[in-house]
């Protein structure tokens, strides 16, 4: 049996922290167009390889006091999707990676953060088996 190797396949969000998230989502929904929700926006894309599978950014504003990106002291964090989530975090974890949390499992994928050299929390997202959305 081939030993499945975890790896990133995409971005899946970009989230970053305002001092007024209401305003500057409304800010980029009327100067720029982005079509917002209570979320954010979502961008919806299509994979060369499987064009008939939607795939999905989510670009969200989070209140300056959010603990969501502790503990990295940044103002932003970005969500890769990715592909064999336990392989992944088997390896990081075998390489010195910092993983913050264990990996959760929802209806809409499994997340696990880690931290890059830099002090970066990364979030990462394998969407369920055979949907690329939430």
């Amino acid at each position: 049996m081939e030993k499945k190797q975890g790896k990133v396949i995409g971005v899946g969000g970009i989230f970053f922290k305002s001092a007024n998230p209401e305003k500057l989502k409304k800010w980029y929904g009327e100067h720029l167009g982005l079509p917002i929700d209570e979320y954010g926006a979502m961008f919806v894309s299509k994979k060369e390889e499987t064009p008939d599978e939607p795939v999905y950014l989510q670009w969200s504003v989070f209140p300056a006091g959010t603990d969501y990106m502790n503990p990295s002291e940044k103002d932003f964090m970005i969500n890769y999707r990715v592909e064999h989530i336990e392989a992944l975090v088997e390896s990081l974890k075998a390489a010195g990676v910092t993983v913050v949390d264990s990996i959760e499992k929802y209806e809409y994928g499994k997340f696990v953060h880690i931290m890059d050299p830099d002090g970066n929390k990364i979030e990462l997202w394998e969407p369920p088996a055979g949907k690329l959305s939430k």
